[in-house]
């Protein structure tokens, strides 16, 4: 009995660890829920390896390679920001992309928290 919760709890933690692949930036358009993140993750580590600052652009999406840069518009008010992806998110389901702090305050969602926009990555 021992052994088989042990092997469950060995495949618990793999299947946790499966990573999501990485996709091609180019072309990159799509709608979805924003969130954000900011205090509490402020100077935490993201996966990329960096600091998080809430008061930097930059963002936290599932697929994206780290360092695209991608336009993100407030479909509501037509706001629109540029941010860096350098983590890996949202870890909410039905969530496309989580943006710093700053980030939301420029797309008018601050106060709400989220807001239905469009992402678009950009062709440096």
């Amino acid at each position: 009995m021992k052994r088989l919760l042990g092997a469950c709890a060995l495949l618990s933690l793999l299947a946790g660890c499966a990573s999501t692949d990485i996709i091609d930036p180019h072309g990159y358009d799509q709608t979805g829920v924003a969130s954000y993140y900011g205090a509490k993750h402020h100077g935490k580590r993201t996966a990329s390896g960096e600091a998080f600052n809430q008061n930097s652009l930059t963002a936290a999406h599932r697929q994206l390679p780290f360092g695209t840069r991608v336009k993100v518009t407030n479909l509501k008010n037509d706001e629109s920001v540029v941010v860096r992806i350098n983590d890996r998110g949202p870890h909410t389901r039905g969530r496309l992309i989580d943006v710093s702090r700053e980030a939301a305050k420029q797309l008018g969602m601050f106060s709400s928290g989220t807001a239905r926009v469009r992402v678009q990555a950009l062709d440096d």
